[in-house]
Parts: C-alpha cells; structure tokens; sequence
C-alpha cells in the first residue's frame, strides 16, 4: 500500500500523479490544483515546508516528490531527510545550480564545462561598462529563480541598457550574468540522479518564446515534443559526456553532491553541445511529452536510486510514437493572464494535464498563466502535428496557444521524404 506526495501545482505535477498511479495506492499532490481533484487526485492545500513535514508523517507517505523548484531552493530536502522521511531532489546547496545563475557559471568555468562566456555583475555600473563593449545580440539574466522567464536577449545596446536601468530601479544590487548570445537547435536532457546511479530519459525540445517562428517574451514554456529522432544518439551521448556527468563531477568534488532530476538545457552549436542552464527538477511542458514514453515502474525506479540500488528505467522503442505537447496559455501571459475563461473540449484522444485552473460554476476555467497542456501521440511529428491543431484550432477557444511546436522535427520529417 505505497502512497506518494507529489509537491507542486502544475501541468508537470498532473503527468507526474498520472505516471506514479500506476504503480502506488494512494497520490496525493500539494497543492494540486481543481483540475487534478476533477480526476480523482488528493489535492491538500499545503505549501511550507514545517506543513508538508507534519502531513508527510500522519499519512505515512513512502515518497515525497518534489515537482517544481521554489521549495527545493528553500532547502525541503534536508528538512525531510533530518526527520528520517524519504524524499526525491536535491538538498538546498545542490539546488543552486537553478537557483543561482551566477554559482553555476562559476561552477562551469571553473571545470571548464562548454558554456557561453559570461561575466557576472552587481551594479548598474558594472553592467553599464560590459554592456557598452560586448558583441550583439547579448543575453542577460537574473541570477535567482525565474521560472523560465528571466533571461532577456538584446539585439543593441540601447535596449540592452534601457533593461539593465529597470532592472537596477528595482535593486540597486542586483546580480545579473551577462553572457555572449549561443546560435544552433536546442534539447533538453532528463538525468534521474541517485546515490550511485544515474539515468536519462528519452531527451525533448522545448519552444520558450510565447509566439509561433520563437519570437515574443519567454515564458515557462509554450510547447515540447519527444523523441527528438533528428538529433543523432551520437550527439546526445556527446552531451551527456562532455555536460552531464562533468557537472555532477563537480558538484561531489565541490562538496555538494547531487541527486534528483538534473535538466540540462543543452545547445548545439558549431563548436558543439554547450549547456545553456540547469535545472534541479524535470521540465514543464517537457514532462508531458517524456513520461508517457516510460514503461518502467516509477516509484520503484525512484526508492532504488534513493537507496543506492541499480535500477533500469525503461521507456518505448526509439522508432515508437513521437508526443506532442501544445501549452494553452491566458491571453496577456505571462506578464498578466487573464482569469476565468472557459476551456476548450478536446478528443478523448488528447492528453490534457491541467494547470492553471480552478472550480467556478461546476465547470474548470483559467485561473493563472499557463492553463493546460493538451498532448497527442502519432507514428510522426507531421502527424501529431497536423491533428493536434486540427483538434485545437476547432475548438475556438478564446486560450492562446503557438502553432508551430515541433517545427523543426516537421521540417526533418519533410527533408527525409
């Protein structure tokens, strides 16, 4: 009778309560959200750590999985691990390397781990001289959590300082990395991290930038899609080697070791794969499209590679069904979401994880800025493709949505034909 508590609110969180239930009794998510009530998920309204410690104990939970990062950066890990209570992530230190941009490009240059070269500043000064002497376009971004929405590109200086000035209105100190703009496609690698084991899932392509052709604000992520087939196994491989397993070197010999769900957002450019950031959690919308490939037993996989033990995580076969994941967002995201608009009827065949929503007259409407993601599976990306939107687009949602996610695998696709 194994029971698991899934912290978090999100899409993410609802693909994760789906997978964990097929193997244990009892899910319960904290927060949740109305979406996951509706299908039958234990929602309790817990969000401090002292909370979710004391439910933990009553309800004998066997595992705690933590889904987004806030309570991760906060140090929840060591929390349930000094009360004797089985937890998946890493501990507070660990979690720097999503909770600070500055310690992690401090970590990768200091073991020479591809990345962009970056300078880190603490004042409008500093960053008024970087900025005034640096190639174009530059990216620069927040050193604290930002839910995939605090990196900025400028293409010219005059904006770039115009950012940095608003920037510095807010806080006259702080910490902004300041690093060379990367070009090539970009992946993401899941590493389920333990005690003596690590393992990766199948990687995904996530599409950030809130309109179709990546342009517009980024966002927490518009879409994803997995397998990536166009992206060699060579290439993949490549990276884990050269960007994976260094950082997890690093973090043991730095005397904070690693284990968790280790994201690395990886680029691939003319010099090869470099990271782009980490994360301490799996991606969203990217666990929408990876999860349903698995065919292993996840709670077992995971209370293995918390005890050390050797595990295998198996998912589909390479050639299998490729999975599309379309986020349906409020309009005025993600600076200022509307709420409470309806939500569209989709196929059954459509996989809806919701996520900003709540209960309002008996029926589910939006209640934040990312509101479901909708996700189908085809033989191929054209066809996943060209039903996904066939179902979105008849639907006439007043909900926004890009309509070009998986774009690079459609023009693979169309090249190979």
């Amino acid at each position: 009778m194994a029971s698991v508590l899934i912290i978090g609110s999100g899409a993410r969180e609802f693909i994760f309560a789906k997978t964990f239930a097929n193997s244990v009794d009892h899910v319960f998510v904290a927060p949740g959200n109305a979406g996951m009530r509706e299908a039958g998920f234990e929602t309790v309204d817990l969000t401090e750590i002292p909370d979710l410690i004391t439910f933990a104990q009553s309800q004998q939970i066997d595992l705690t999985f933590v889904g987004s990062e806030a309570l991760l950066t906060e140090g929840i890990v060591d929390a349930f691990q000094a009360e004797g209570l089985a937890i998946f992530g890493p501990t507070k230190a660990a979690a720097q390397l999503e909770g600070s941009k500055a310690f992690t490009k401090s970590l990768l240059h200091k073991y020479d781990i591809p990345t962009a070269a970056s300078v880190t500043v603490t004042s409008h000064d500093e960053a008024v001289q970087i900025l005034q002497n640096h190639a174009y376009p530059v990216v620069v971004k927040l050193d604290g959590l930002a839910l995939g929405k605090g990196v900025s590109i400028y293409e010219h200086p005059e904006t770039a300082l115009a950012g940095i000035d608003i920037i510095y209105q807010q806080d006259e100190h702080a910490p902004l990395v300041i690093e060379e703009f990367m070009q090539g496609p970009e992946f993401s690698i899941f590493s389920f991290v333990g005690k003596e084991q690590v393992v990766h899932a199948p990687i995904a392509q996530d599409h950030k930038r809130l309109l179709d052709g990546d342009r517009g604000p980024n966002t927490g992520g518009m879409g994803a899609y997995s397998p990536v087939r166009w992206i060699g196994d060579d290439v993949v491989q490549t990276a884990i080697k050269s960007l994976v397993e260094p950082v997890l070197t690093a973090m043991q010999t730095e005397g904070t070791p690693f284990e968790g769900i280790l994201y690395t957002g990886v680029m691939l450019t003319a010099a090869g794969p470099k990271v782009i950031e980490y994360n301490v959690r799996f991606g969203d919308p990217e666990a929408q499209v990876v999860l349903p490939q698995l065919t292993s037993d996840l709670y077992q996989n995971i209370m293995a590679l918390i005890a050390g033990k050797p595990t295998s995580m198996t998912w589909q076969d390479a050639d299998a069904d490729v999975y599309l994941g379309v986020t349906l967002a409020a309009p005025g995201y993600p600076l200022n979401p509307e709420k409470g608009l309806s939500l569209p009827s989709l196929p059954n065949d459509v996989q809806i994880d919701y996520a900003g929503v709540k209960q309002q007259a008996n029926q589910l409407v939006s209640n934040g800025g990312r509101v479901l993601t909708a996700v189908i599976h085809r033989p191929t990306m054209v066809a996943a493709q060209t039903d996904l939107y066939a179902a979105l687009d008849q639907t006439h949602t007043d909900l926004v949505y890009r309509h070009d996610i998986g774009h690079q695998a459609v023009a693979a696709e169309l090249a190979e034909e």
